[in-house]
């Protein structure tokens, strides 16, 4: 697979990251800010379901800090997700490349106190998470894994914008 090839199945996942992550802000994360009325039943039970199921104490009882991660994500990244799924899936869109390192870099900064908090947290002693907790190093490293592509995928999409030749294509052009 040459580099053209290349460049358009990353472009492809990046697109696809950015389809699929509307309706988990929309009906899953945005729940811990948005009023309680916005959310069907089943939403709600869904999150519910999660939130058990994984022992994530964020959204069980968001943290303000949390609240806070998750309202930018409500007004800077939300916007965002349409213009880079367009953006990717339609591919070759150079002016994707800097709102594109400016989510990635937001979006791995937010990630660092979450998985530090889920890594390292004494949740037994931590007045702040009520609910359910992961106690096992297996319980921590699951939650890490649910938000780990969260960390990843920024990551591939920064240095893909970084290395990518849209820069190059622009730079070339000028003379």
């Amino acid at each position: 697979m040459g580099a053209p090839a290349t460049r358009r199945c990353v472009e492809w996942l990046l697109g696809l990251y950015f389809l699929s992550h509307i309706p988990i802000t929309l009906f899953v994360d945005l729940q811990a800010v948005l009023p309680r009325e916005l959310y069907p039943v089943e939403f709600r039970n869904l999150l519910k379901w999660y939130a058990k199921e994984f022992k994530d104490p964020l959204l069980q009882e968001p943290p303000a800090w949390f609240k806070s991660f998750l309202f930018c994500e409500l007004v800077f990244q939300l916007p965002f997700f349409p213009i880079a799924t367009y953006a990717f899936l339609k591919g070759s869109c150079k002016w994707i490349r800097t709102p594109a390192i400016i989510y990635s870099v937001h979006t791995m900064t937010t990630l660092i106190p979450i998985l530090s908090t889920f890594l390292f947290e004494d949740f037994s002693k931590a007045s702040g998470f009520k609910g359910q907790r992961p106690e096992t190093l297996h319980e921590r490293l699951t939650l890490v894994s649910v938000y780990a592509p969260y960390l990843l995928i920024p990551f591939v999409l920064l240095i893909f914008m970084l290395r990518s030749p849209y820069k190059y294509e622009e730079k070339r052009k000028k003379k």
